[in-house]
């Protein structure tokens, strides 16, 4: 079991961490101001899933193989900007609907959900954040190390998800007074799909 003093010094860390606005949070507003907080959740879930992936990954070791091939990494790296800004491209080139009413979910949840998910596991950065983050608050002499890694990892997607819930919520009224705005409307994919491109560009230049 892990200890209470490190428990409690944990997710102080990890809620300072997941309410700092970054990539996750860029696209859960995103989706949930175009398509409503239904989506938005749905995109907060898909980036959990994800984060379960990476947290399965240092739990067994293979993240290890990518933060020591560089190979490895720039692949990995690549396809995911390359997804991002293929989401950006198709929401920037999309007409908006003649009916502001008929586009209120111009995306469904479950695509949305999809989308995240492998937007996320597709970042390496991610992968290597949990190698070397979650390793930080494991003590061997408390027991099992890759039971410690799954509680960790586990209170980490909660957290996060948690985090993503409420900006999905928030944005969603700003989404709502957009959508009846067919002026703004029009320009509210291009925001979108700039968003997505910027995160892949962002991305595809980051250093190990």
């Amino acid at each position: 079991m892990i200890d209470l003093a490190t428990l409690i010094a944990y997710v102080a860390v990890v809620l300072g961490f997941v309410f700092v606005p970054g990539p996750a949070t860029l696209l859960t507003v995103a989706r949930a101001t175009s398509s409503g907080t239904k989506v938005g959740i749905a995109t907060g879930a898909g980036i959990a899933a994800g984060d379960v992936f990476h947290t399965f990954m240092a739990m067994v070791g293979i993240s290890a193989i990518i933060a020591t091939s560089a190979m490895l990494f720039s692949i990995i790296k690549y396809i995911g900007a390359a997804y991002l800004v293929y989401l950006g491209i198709r929401a920037i080139i999309e007409r908006a609907p003649a009916d502001p009413a008929a586009g209120a979910l111009a995306i469904s949840a479950g695509k949305a959900f999809r989308q995240a998910v492998l937007t996320e596991m597709l970042n390496p950065k991610t992968a290597l954040f949990f190698l070397a983050f979650l390793p930080q608050f494991v003590r061997p002499e408390n027991g099992s190390v890759m039971l410690q890694l799954a509680t960790l990892g586990a209170i980490f997607v909660l957290l996060g998800l948690f985090s993503t819930v409420i900006f999905a919520v928030g944005a969603s009224g700003l989404g709502t007074f957009l959508r009846r705005n067919p002026a703004v409307q029009k320009w509210q994919g291009k925001v979108v799909g700039g968003i997505y491109c910027a995160l892949g560009i962002r991305l595809a230049l980051q250093q190990r």
